[in-house]
């Protein structure tokens, strides 16, 4: 997936989440030859020392030995590298070529700040800029979407609250006893998605403030949304509580497993 910022009114892409287009970078001093200005960049010796501290730092499959051979011809006249050589032999993964769509030259964002320092101090901070307002607008879509599935589960909350008083709650009950029937339902609901209860839960996290679904991924809460519906459903039904906590466990298992490989397939397309 591509994003895409403006800086100093030239766009810049970005894939994979935090890797940033040299190319258009470059395009800020040569807007003809850019993978020139990316070349005369990986001429130099400093270039050569900050990407394989990067490399040290981020990559435990660098290849120490090559780094070491570039890093001793970096700076000498003759000295020529492309990045599709220095990934080649180094194994280096902060810097790629891509062709085809969105193609060109990519690099982490550390190593493609420091690239723009290199163009121009000012391109820099106008860089560093846009991009930190796009992760902060990425940031602020993810928590909206996390607010309304949490919105949707109290919905959802209601329809089984009421489920319970309608079915479980016998007549003329002791009102202080009322809320351990609720509890004792909301809890069938944590240990079929979570394998553990509200109190099992505070009891290992004692250091946290609020509650296990306060804490809960976005996709275990739309699964726990859905198992409200259905344990309100069996209520109803009359099945009793080991049963429904065998089904909802069962679905819980497979709603999550769809979830969760529907997210990492988008995060690989990204």
């Amino acid at each position: 997936m591509k994003n895409k910022i403006i800086v100093q009114n030239r766009e810049v892409s970005i894939i994979k989440g935090d890797y940033i287009s040299l190319t258009d970078i470059a395009k800020s001093k040569n807007s003809d030859e850019p993978k020139d200005v990316v070349k005369n960049w990986l001429r130099n010796k400093n270039t050569i020392e900050f990407l394989g501290l990067w490399e040290k730092i981020n990559n435990s499959n660098f290849k120490g030995v090559e780094f070491d051979a570039f890093k001793n011809d970096a700076g000498s006249n003759s000295f020529t590298l492309s990045p599709t050589k220095w990934c080649k032999q180094t194994n280096a993964i902060g810097i790629f070529t891509k062709v085809g769509r969105y193609g060109g030259t990519y690099a982490h964002q550390d190593i493609a700040f420091e690239f723009a320092s290199w163009i121009s101090a000012e391109f820099k901070l106008f860089l560093i800029k846009e991009f930190q307002r796009l992760k902060q607008d990425e940031i602020d879509k993810q928590q909206l979407g996390w607010d309304i599935k949490r919105t949707i589960v109290k919905m959802n909350y209601r329809i089984h609250t009421d489920a319970i008083k309608n079915n479980l709650i016998p007549p003329n009950i002791l009102k202080s006893k009322i809320k351990f029937i609720y509890a004792n339902e909301a809890d069938l609901l944590n240990i079929a998605l979570f394998g553990m209860t509200a109190k099992q839960w505070q009891e290992k996290n004692q250091k946290l403030e609020g509650n296990i679904r306060d804490y809960a991924t976005v996709e275990q809460l739309v699964v726990l949304a859905n198992l409200e519906s259905l344990n309100a459903q069996y209520i109803k039904q009359g099945l009793e509580t080991k049963k429904r906590l065998e089904k909802l466990n069962t679905i819980a298992i497979e709603q999550l497993h769809v979830l969760i490989n529907d997210s990492n397939k988008r995060l690989e397309n990204k």
